[in-house]
């Protein structure tokens, strides 16, 4: 399995309930390594960006809302197969759904306040990591 780098972004409501130490806790343990982090709040513009795929989309307008309602912590994280495996520890986007033990099943309340972002593929990495952190750009 290959080595990869992903985007994990601890959004404004992990920041609010003051879960960002256990969620970086969870992926260390993991045996991932956190290769960047920093704690911003987003403007609209970079958040249109980061979210551009769902231009048009009904809840776009709401996503942009909620990421640049406050600050939120960026993680560039490294691993073997780190991007599927963050994924399957955040769990599924609706709290409801995800898998017994993941981030959202145990500390997520909605499908709009889930706690997590993690690209979804490496070219969705690829993509979002230079929209936070110019070491990636």
């Amino acid at each position: 399995m290959a080595v990869e780098t992903t985007l994990i972004l601890c959004k404004p409501d992990a920041i609010e309930r003051r879960l960002v130490g256990e969620i970086v806790g969870r992926l260390e343990r993991r045996g991932y390594a956190v290769r960047a982090m920093q704690m911003m709040t987003l403007d609209k513009a970079r958040a249109k960006r980061h979210y551009g795929e769902h231009e048009g989309k009904p809840f776009f307008d709401e996503l942009v809302s909620f990421i640049t309602s406050g600050p939120l912590v960026a993680l560039a994280v490294e691993g073997e197969g780190v991007i599927e495996g963050c994924r399957q520890m955040i769990g599924a986007t609706d709290p409801l759904k995800a898998a017994p033990g993941s981030v959202r099943a145990d500390f997520a309340q909605t499908v709009g306040r889930n706690l997590v972002h993690a690209s979804d593929s490496a070219e969705s990495a690829r993509r979002e990591l230079p929209i936070f952190f110019d070491t990636f750009g």
